[in-house]
């Protein structure tokens, strides 16, 4: 499997953090050097590990914002 390369460009927030300090974050990332999009999703206390999440465009946001 190919490297996954990303830059956190902007930490906006925690969500929740777990017993062993897993946290789910909202983030502006850039994967593999592209513009970067929100990123939800569980991280280490390092950001050396990531679990599974979603990436949403700024329109994606913006319409997941105006239906909750």
């Amino acid at each position: 499997m190919a490297d996954i390369k990303y830059e956190i460009v902007e930490e906006i927030g925690i969500l929740s953090e777990t017993a062993k300090g897993w946290r789910k974050e909202l983030n502006k990332i850039s994967w593999n050097g592209a513009a970067p999009k929100y990123d939800i999703r569980d991280w280490a206390p390092d950001h050396e590990k990531m679990g599974k999440g979603i990436t949403l465009t700024k329109e994606e946001a913006e319409k997941l914002k105006e239906l909750l």
